[in-house]
């Protein structure tokens, strides 16, 4: 009798480790799909579907290089923030929704390079048609989702159930709306009258979605553009308005921030409103301003905010507008993964990676995607 205590003791504790094994492939059987829209940050490829022109060099080695071998559309040396929560999920990596011959059952992926949460006529009417390359906003790429729905189910019902078990990614987006009026070079204060307008349409978009029957629903902020190289090298300031740690230009960095909180207090209203949905907000500004201030505790170089790939240019952070990644006279770095910054204005695969497992596990979302659900279950 003894022994067969023992046995069954042994047999409870290989199963209680069993268990604890298993939260994240239990969470990863709850989404039968993963829904994505966004701009550069999450495109996997839909802006070169129909062929790359010439002038992308977003589509040339080595962008891809790291994980993939050869581009794939994707703006970065590997996976993106999507391609790592799909893994961890156990879904394959999302297909670009207009890929030809693929199959979106588990989901699709309709970011798309140069996206705007805003249309355009908003841009033209303000006389910024020029500075927006808008491939396809927040509200186009929500009805090519629509436009895809008789390819993936079957009637309305069968739809609704399919996106009840679905996670949706909705951006991150603003990024280029801003970037429009900042690269005409209008006043800061101009534009902070855009923020409403931008986050007034995200909101509307995360309705849309609710509406088709989304019930899970990530919703991620912009990023401190002020620490990236691109705007290091396009708006040069006096030493006063660069932040003392970590050389990012303190008043676009604010500007990312007030977006943030602007966009955090949307998603509250938006939770008061659909009580039945979980809204998650997706943090990319924190672990963004970590890789710079705290660089040696991410496995990056502490050094200025410095592009991977690139060209010396203006200052100390290898970009050359006339000399971008891809391009002829730029270079990468011998190791991406010790670098946060890719090309200057996108991360890297490392970079993705530890954005990623924060909105999955904490502490980068409010609430975690998985940390959260598992305290549910």
């Amino acid at each position: 009798m003894r022994c067969c205590r023992v046995v069954m003791a042994v047999e409870c504790l290989l199963l209680l480790a069993l268990v604890a094994a298993l939260p994240r492939a239990a969470v990863a059987r709850e989404y039968a799909a993963i829904f994505n829209f966004g701009d550069s940050l999450v495109d996997a490829g839909n802006l070169v579907v129909n062929g790359i022109p010439d002038y992308l060099a977003t589509a040339k080695l080595p962008y891809g290089q790291t994980y993939f071998g050869y581009p794939t559309g994707r703006c970065s040396d590997g996976r993106l923030v999507i391609d790592f929560i799909a893994q961890e999920l156990g879904l394959p990596l999302l297909p670009p929704s207009k890929a030809r011959n693929a199959t979106f059952h588990r989901g699709a992926n309709f970011a798309i390079t140069g996206a705007t949460s805003l249309d355009t006529p908003f841009f033209q009417e303000r006389g910024l048609g020029q500075t927006v390359w808008n491939s396809g906003s927040l509200h186009t790429q929500i009805k090519w989702f629509q436009d895809m729905k008789p390819s993936i189910c079957n009637s309305t019902q069968e739809c609704r159930d399919l996106f009840r078990r679905s996670l949706f990614i909705v951006g991150e987006f603003g990024g280029n709306d801003y970037n429009s009026p900042l690269f005409a070079f209008r006043p800061l204060e101009e534009v902070y009258t855009f923020i409403p307008h931008v986050v007034d349409s995200i909101g509307k978009g995360v309705e849309k979605l609710i509406a088709e029957g989304a019930v899970d629903l990530v919703v991620p902020g912009v990023l401190p553009i002020g620490c990236f190289p691109v705007y290091l090298s396009i708006f040069r300031k006096q030493p006063e308005m660069y932040g003392p740690k970590s050389g990012c230009i303190k008043e676009m960095n604010t500007l990312s921030w007030v977006h943030n909180v602007a966009l955090q207090r949307k998603i509250v209203e938006l939770r008061a409103r659909h009580p039945g949905v979980r809204i998650i907000y997706a943090d990319y500004y924190t672990p963004a301003i970590q890789f710079v201030l705290h660089a040696e505790k991410w496995g990056f170089l502490r050094q200025t905010p410095r592009a991977c790939c690139g060209a010396p240019g203006v200052g100390e952070y290898n970009f050359n507008l006339t000399s971008k990644c891809g391009e002829p006279g730029a270079y990468s770095c011998e190791d991406p993964s010790n670098h946060w910054s890719w090309d200057g204005i996108h991360l890297t695969e490392a970079s993705y990676g530890h954005i990623a497992r924060g909105w999955l596990y904490g502490p980068f979302a409010d609430p975690p995607i998985i940390g959260d659900r598992q305290q549910q279950s």
